[in-house]
């Protein structure tokens, strides 16, 4: 059983670990937003790695199958599994061939017949290395029995070069932003009903790239539709310049050529996926000139996502909405980590009407730019949203996170009643729309966990909210009355799927569906009739070609069935809060029938974070695994999201002890029930797969970009308060005495190490100091960097090669 304590990544990659003789176990990163998985990824995943020879899979390399004239296989593996890594591709293949719904927009047609819908759809492109983008557009008609149909177009449009895409309020139009890859300008295209209208080319002097992440992306269009507010890389600073002759001073007469631009003063970034990406600023363009202002009186410390235009008043000065994290003095890492303090802010858009109804820009803006704070009461404030007729602005709150330390916690939802002048208020009071639950009754609402909120949330009473939010192991559509405070789960509640709203159409959701062994699916939801509540609704089958997968993949995942387990957990005491005495659970994936009396192989599946979540969503990468004959038990512990604040906080300082205890509890759980073999082995895991895992807290604490998470999970809430830059020889150790690399002379099982090179969460040099000491005490070890990968090897590639190693590592110890 030691050995696997030590490869459970406190943080957020994937490992997997191979009970022995028939368990494998896989924990996956749980950060990668965007993913197949949830999406939010975040500090400190266990990795193991070895100074041992990279090994790296070429697909379609001419030759690559020949066998040299002395028998020896090209890239040094046998001829056996050489035909494994073949036939194994081909099943992973299949399975990542399969597209992925990333948005949906609904439209009023001019005749106001029906509805036009918009989805947004990508697809791995393995050859380019990219993932292709396209919109695949439906006409929504409603019947007069009723019944509601999508009539699709018959293929689906590439938007190449594209970073993102955002409808006007009345739909009649369509900004698409095209980030270039080098220094050439921005393209920002306003795009009407059957042409490109217009066409503006934004010079690096202006701004650099729009931020289209997720995270500080932010895009909002007036309600005229003449101006639209965004993020982007604030300017180039100047750098000095050297001849031959040295430094040379500005406005010098020398000619450019013999001279070289010098570095300048570092500029530090947000870390993770941030890297060599400056200040987010805000900026506004007149889509009528193509005039683009940055916006004044911001201060520089601040960096500005998720803009949105306050109501517009006649008359009255137009105001932006936008959230501002301050760096403090020094940016930690961001991605993923909601425990940044973060503030709404108001400020004037820098252009007014004239008397003949022209947008200008402000004159003496020194004079008359305010930016007003409007949450200074409370620690965190994002995803603002006004209501459709402007009387109040909505937003989420992580400030149990910020407050406690946690990289991601519950999330709450609040109101602000929006002036009727117009002028933003510092001292508007927040009231409380739905709080932080801190212990829920069994299949009672857990708390909010938002990861993103459509730009237009709304039901057409104005009052109500449709949102996505973690229900314990699944995703679930809820509404809120931000009056009342009401929330109603709309999504079927006696289902073990995971529901994901996409856009609303009217009073009636386009949502989408899918669970560990089901694609996913279109729904279309409407509230049942004569219900005097909207906590009643009815979900459609909508029949797409969307996530359409080949017959192969079909009949493998109907051989599937899965179910979502409680198992009570163990070593309950009296000091521990009622929600960290609840049962866990996990999601179990098997065969629907046993060929013979023994189990098929169990591979159990670890989220990372610590404190993220796997939903029972479909997941290509683990149906791949499932389908290539294994069990699959997916382990949320005690301080996952999704099951209450009381037993989220009750793991932090308890890294590697409770969150291990749990998963053992789990795999026992599934052996007392027969769901799995137990070992007949002396130890519990005969393979282990990791991906970027946290192995040295003590190493990671100096170079990863989130240094303050190593001494919040190591020491709890007191982690906190004592972090700093430069720990102590007592806090190295302590650090060190929590952290995998302390265990080693345990570890018997044989280690694949997936790397990424580019990793600033979890720097690859933990990785590999643990798997070049694993190596040195005579431990199996086999390591795999990816040079141009960062903390979630996502890349197209990558991703496919990383989980074809894994297939095939397991595949060799589960003979």
């Amino acid at each position: 059983m030691a050995p696997f304590s030590h490869l459970i990544p406190p943080t957020s990659q994937w490992c997997v670990n191979l009970l022995r003789p028939r368990f494998s176990s896989l924990s996956l990163p749980t950060f990668s937003n965007t993913h197949h998985l949830l999406k939010r990824f975040t500090a400190k995943p266990l990795s193991l790695s070895s100074n041992q020879k990279f090994v790296c899979f070429a697909m379609d390399v001419p030759g690559a199958n020949s066998i040299k004239e002395n028998g020896e296989m090209p890239w040094g593996v046998d001829e056996a599994t050489e035909g494994e890594y073949a036939s194994q591709s081909e099943l992973l293949q299949e399975f990542t061939s399969i597209s992925t719904i990333d948005k949906a927009w609904t439209f009023k047609p001019e005749n106001g017949k029906g509805v036009q819908a918009m989805f947004s759809i990508s697809q791995p492109n393995l050859l380019a290395n990219k993932r292709r983008k396209y919109i695949l557009s439906s006409h929504i008609v409603k019947e007069s029995d009723g019944f509601t149909s999508f009539q699709w177009a018959p293929f689906p449009i590439e938007m190449t070069g594209v970073s993102t895409m955002v409808p006007s309020p009345s739909g009649s139009k369509l900004l698409v932003v095209r980030n270039s890859e080098n220094e050439s300008p921005t393209q920002f295209e306003i795009w009407g009903a059957s042409e490109v209208e217009k066409e503006f080319h934004i010079p690096h002097s202006v701004h650099g790239s729009v931020y289209s992440d997720g995270w500080f992306e932010g895009i909002s269009w007036n309600s005229d539709e003449t101006l639209i507010a965004y993020v982007a890389e604030e300017p180039s600073p100047s750098k000095p310049t050297f001849s031959g002759l040295g430094y040379k001073k500005r406005g010098s007469a020398e000619k450019d050529c013999g001279s070289w631009k010098g570095q300048g003063d570092w500029e530090e970034d947000w870390g993770e996926t941030y890297a060599g990406k400056r200040q987010p600023a805000l900026f506004v363009i007149n889509i009528n000139s193509g005039e683009v202002h940055g916006v004044d009186g911001i201060e520089k410390s601040l960096s500005i996502g998720q803009v949105v235009w306050a109501p517009s008043m006649k008359g009255l000065h137009q105001y932006l909405v936008f959230v501002g994290w301050s760096s403090g003095g020094r940016k930690l890492g961001i991605k993923y980590c909601y425990n940044r303090p973060c503030a709404l802010y108001a400020v004037r858009a820098p252009f007014h009407e004239s008397e003949a109804n022209e947008l200008r820009p402000k004159e003496n803006v020194s004079e008359d730019v305010q930016v007003v704070n409007l949450t200074q009461s409370i620690s965190s404030a994002f995803f603002p949203r006004f209501s459709p007729d402007g009387k109040f602005l909505v937003f989420l709150s992580a400030k149990s996170s910020v407050d406690s330390g946690a990289h991601s916690a519950t999330d709450s939802l609040h109101r602000i009643d929006w002036p009727t002048d117009g002028k933003p208020d510092p001292s508007a009071k927040i009231v409380d729309v739905v709080p932080v639950v801190m212990c829920a009754e069994d299949g009672c609402f857990p708390g909010l966990y938002c990861s993103s909120i459509l730009g237009k949330p709304w039901l057409s009473d104005g009052y109500t909210m449709i949102l996505s939010s973690y229900w314990r192991s699944t995703q679930a559509i809820i509404s809120v009355h931000v009056l009342s405070g009401k929330l109603v789960r709309i999504s079927p509640g006696d289902s073990d799927f995971s529901w994901n709203v996409l856009a609303l159409d009217g009073d009636n959701c386009v949502a989408v569906c899918s669970s560990p062994i089901d694609v996913p699916q279109i729904k279309y939801g409407c509230p049942d009739e004569g219900s005097s509540t909207v906590s009643s609704w009815s979900w459609a089958d909508i029949s797409s070609s969307i996530s359409r997968c080949s017959e192969k993949v079909r009949t493998l995942l109907s051989s599937l069935q899965f179910s979502v387990m409680k198992i009570p957990v163990r070593g309950v005491t009296e000091n521990l809060s009622e929600g960290a005495r609840k049962p866990i659970e996990a999601i179990f994936v098997s065969s629907k029938s046993k060929k013979s009396d023994a189990c098929d192989p169990l591979i159990v599946m670890l989220h990372g974070g610590p404190h993220s979540v796997s939903v029972s969503s479909f997941s290509k990468s683990l149906a791949f695994l499932s389908s290539n004959g294994y069990s699959l038990l997916i382990v949320n512990y005690r301080g996952s999201l999704g099951f209450g604040e009381e037993a989220l906080q009750s793991l932090p300082g308890k890294v590697g002890s409770q969150d291990v205890s749990d998963v053992l509890t789990a795999i026992d759980h599934t052996i007392d029930m027969g769901l799995a073999d137990p070992s007949k082995a002396p130890d519990k895991f005969v393979a282990a797969a990791v991906r970027n895992p946290v192995c040295n807290l003590a190493l990671m604490v100096g170079t990863t970009d989130i240094p303050d998470w190593c001494f919040v999970e190591t020491c709890g809430i007191e982690g906190k308060s004592i972090f700093t830059e430069a720990p102590s020889a007592e806090q190295l150790k302590l650090l060190h005495s929590m952290s995998p690399i302390s265990h080693l002379s345990k570890v018997k099982t044989p280690t694949l190490f997936l790397l990424g090179a580019q990793d600033l969460r979890v720097p690859v040099s933990n990785g590999l100091q643990y798997a070049r000491a694993l190596k040195e005490k005579g431990g199996e070890v086999k390591v795999i960097v990816f040079p141009n990968d960062v903390h979630g090897i996502e890349r197209p590639q990558s991703d496919f090669e990383s989980f074809l190693n894994i297939g095939v590592w397991f595949k060799k110890y589960c003979k």
